[in-house]
């Protein structure tokens, strides 16, 4: 058998659906994980449900088990913030955990263009961002395959009082503390 290139190794990832055993779903490890992440911008995947590039999900939105796949440098326009409020979930690909434009794109969703649906994080999601996706809107995150479950849950329930506004609690530690003193 023919050894493979880097090239077509790579090519044969990107065509096959990316399955993630790790998933918390609402601050909980999720019993089951049902969608699959395709980042194959060509043609849909078999498996259903399944999460495509944008382009592809545009193309096929009458498909009811078909959600986006947003990347990192997707730019949310207001006709997309629209379009995107029909979409049951939505994934958010992190192609590094060094990228955080998808922590401003789950707030845009969240604060700007009102989505109220499932946010998830997909790619290289590590437990130590979960606390931050969480605050920017995210309501599930797939972890990287070599990260921890039982670590994520700890991560997450480790900080009990947040300083700073988010899309949870608008107002910051002050402004609370001012009106339960009125």
């Amino acid at each position: 058998m023919p050894n493979k290139t880097a090239e077509t190794q790579a090519e044969a990832v990107e065509q096959t659906p990316v399955h993630v055993d790790h998933l918390i779903f609402n601050g909980e490890l999720a019993a089951e994980n049902a969608w699959c992440v395709s980042y194959d911008a060509d043609t849909l995947p078999e498996q259903r449900p399944a999460f495509v590039p944008l382009a592809l999900w545009q193309a096929n939105q009458e498909d009811a088990e078909l959600a986006p796949l947003l990347t990192s440098d997707t730019e949310l326009t207001a006709e997309l913030g629209k379009q995107l409020g029909n979409a049951v979930a939505i994934a958010i690909d992190f192609p590094a955990f060094t990228d955080g434009r998808g922590y401003s794109i789950a707030r845009l969703l969240r604060e700007r263009y009102g989505y109220s649906g499932e946010v998830r994080a997909v790619g290289d999601v590590l437990v130590d961002q979960l606390e931050y996706m969480r605050r920017c809107g995210f309501t599930a995150m797939a972890l990287r395959d070599d990260q921890h479950p039982e670590d994520a849950l700890r991560a997450l329930s480790f900080i009990s009082v947040r300083y700073q506004p988010d899309v949870e609690e608008r107002q910051a530690l002050f402004e609370r503390r001012l009106a339960d003193n009125k």
